[in-house]
């Protein structure tokens, strides 16, 4: 269980003058974390970064050791928070590995009802072998994104279920004095996610990370991030965070997976987070006639 300090709402008077208060401890809960992970053909994508092969690592590599840094990271700061998987390929709907020991990934084709029964025709197009329960051991989270592939097949993304698993889940969830978070991981530069929100909203915190490529006359990241701002902004409890890169980086993939190790409960809003700092040496105050001499420079 983490523990914080807050600011209390009865300020106590300080001894030696100016505004006091106490700080009471606080408790945490323990997080249930699944993180979607777009496998479509974008996710090939190479990275600015080679690997000991002397081959680019793709958007699908960097994302993987990203998410093993993030759970290696999280478990150490408080070893009960427990972790699942899932993927986003070619599907209209899906299935949470939570539920099965296979994500069957399928399109939808129609549906027929009548007075005594209904029948579905789906066609599945993608099976992948993930972690069935959440668990808290770092070694089923790496045998899960082991079994993650590539679907180039993809074309467009519908959240629709992933957002109705995260909705029953995070009941579960909340039953056991735990929160619910998803942390998706889109890279589709072309094609914005449709999604039919739940009915109940608020009951699980979202993350978003975007990987993209630059505009382009077949691309619209803008609007792609737009929708995935909306669908935040809607659907999180606690205050969500969304991250973007155009630049192909792993370091700002790196970086940004390590600002999402905040507790969604002790977040101020993404507009005033200020992390990492920049490195920067300014130059001492001198007379404005020194000019360059007052220069910033960065030693990045």
């Amino acid at each position: 269980m983490e523990v914080a300090e807050v600011r209390s709402s009865n300020p106590q008077p300080a001894v030696h003058g100016g505004g006091g208060y106490t700080l009471p401890a606080v408790r945490f809960s323990n997080e249930d974390i699944l993180f979607c992970i777009d496998i479509g053909r974008e996710t090939l994508a190479e990275m600015k970064l080679n690997g000991p092969n002397g081959r680019p690592y793709t958007r699908l590599d960097s994302i993987k050791q990203a998410i093993m840094l993030f759970v290696h990271s999280k478990l150490t700061i408080n070893p009960d928070h427990r972790f699942a998987f899932s993927a986003l390929g070619k599907s209209t709907y899906w299935e949470c590995a939570k539920f099965c020991d296979m994500v069957y990934v399928v399109e939808w084709h129609g549906c027929h009802v009548d007075e005594n029964h209904a029948s579905f025709l789906v066609v599945v197009v993608n099976v992948i072998h993930l972690r069935k329960e959440f668990s808290s051991e770092v070694d089923a989270a790496l045998s899960a994104l082991r079994g993650l592939s590539v679907d180039s097949s993809t074309s467009h993304a519908d959240l629709t279920q992933l957002f109705k698993v995260a909705t029953h889940e995070a009941k579960k969830s909340r039953a056991q004095n735990r929160i619910f978070r998803v942390i998706l991981i889109y890279c589709r530069s072309s094609t914005p996610p449709k999604s039919q929100l739940p009915s109940t909203l608020k009951l699980f915190t979202l993350d978003v990370m975007y990987l993209h490529d630059k505009p382009g006359p077949d691309n619209c990241p803008q609007v792609v991030y737009d929708t995935l701002v909306d669908a935040l902004e809607r659907i999180s409890e606690f205050e969500g965070y969304i991250f973007e890169s155009g630049q192909g980086l792993t370091r700002a993939l790196f970086r940004n997976m390590c600002q999402l190790l905040c507790h969604p409960q002790q977040r101020c809003i993404q507009d005033e987070l200020d992390l990492p700092k920049s490195l920067v040496k300014k130059s001492p105050a001198a007379d404005a006639s020194q000019g360059d001499e007052n220069a910033v420079v960065s030693i990045q």
